[in-house]
C-alpha cells in the first residue's frame, strides 16, 4: 500500500515515483513533460528520492543513445522505492497464513511468529546482549533492525528509550495477524533483559512501531507487554 502523501510536494513526488515504477527507466525531461511541471521541479523530487534509497541513476544502453553530446541519465525505482506501492506478495502472505491458522489453529500462527522474529534477530543476538545495559542494546537492537530493513532508532525519553521503527515490511500482514507483533516485542525484552511495552504500530495505523524500553529500573529477563 503507498504511505499516505499530504501536500501538493507529497502528491507531485507521488507522481513521479510512480513514472519510475511504471515507465523506468525514464529521463527527467520525459517525466517533466508527462506531469507538465518544470524539470528542476522533477530533479528536486528525484534528489529525494535518491537521498531516501527509493530511486537511482544510470546511463543510458548504448542501444539507446543517439545524437551528439553527453546522454541524459535514466532514472528507475529500487526495491525499496516498489515497496512503496505494495504487491501481490502480502496478499499471498496473509492467504498462507489464514490457511495455516484454519488448518492447525492459532498456536500454529504464534509458533509461526515466534519462527519469523527468530529469524530476524538470532544473528544480531550476541552483538545487542553485548552491548551492557538495556539503554546501550536498544540502541545495538536499532542498529540491526535498520540492516534488516526496518529503519530503525532510539531516543531518550523520561526514564526511558523509546525504539522507533520507521518502516515495517510485514505491517500490512501484522494487521490482521497482531501475533506478529506480539513475537517481536516478546523477542525485544528477551534481548533487552528487561520488560517493554509497545506504545504504538504501523500495523495499527501509527506513523511507526514504538517500543518503550525502561533503563532505570531494568528488571529480570522477561516477555513483553504488547499493547
Amino acid at each position: 500500500m503507498v504511505p499516505a502523501q499530504t501536500g501538493p510536494e507529497g502528491r507531485t513526488r507521488l507522481e513521479v515515483a510512480r513514472l519510475l515504477l511504471e515507465k523506468g527507466p525514464i529521463t527527467a525531461a520525459a517525466i517533466a513533460q508527462r506531469l507538465g511541471i518544470s524539470p528542476t521541479a522533477v530533479r528536486r523530487h528525484l534528489d529525494a528520492l535518491i537521498a531516501a534509497g527509493e530511486a537511482e541513476a544510470r546511463r543510458p544502453s548504448a542501444r539507446a543513445r543517439r545524437g551528439r553530446g553527453r546522454p541524459a541519465k535514466e532514472f528507475l525505482l529500487t526495491d525499496a522505492g516498489r515497496a512503496r506501492f505494495g504487491h501481490a506478495y502480502d496478499d499471498l502472505a496473509v492467504a498462507a497464513i489464514r490457511f495455516l491458522a484454519e488448518h492447525s489453529g492459532p498456536e500454529a500462527v504464534r509458533a509461526f511468529a515466534e519462527h519469523r522474529v527468530a529469524t530476524l534477530v538470532g544473528p544480531h543476538a550476541a552483538e545487542i546482549t553485548a552491548a551492557g545495559d538495556p539503554a546501550r542494546r536498544a540502541e545495538a537492537l536499532a542498529s540491526a533492525l535498520s540492516r534488516e530493513g526496518y529503519a530503525a532508532t532510539t531516543e531518550q525519553v523520561g526514564a526511558g528509550e523509546q525504539l522507533c521503527q520507521h518502516h515495517c515490511p510485514v505491517a500490512h500482514v501484522a494487521a490482521e495477524f497482531p501475533q506478529l507483533c506480539e513475537a517481536e516485542t516478546a523477542a525485544f525484552a528477551r534481548l533487552l533483559g528487561t520488560h517493554v511495552q509497545r506504545l504504538a504500530t504501523i500495523a495499527r495505523g501509527d506513523a511507526a512501531c514504538t517500543t518503550h524500553v525502561p533503563v532505570n529500573n531494568a528488571g529480570p529477563r522477561g516477555e513483553g507487554k504488547p499493547a
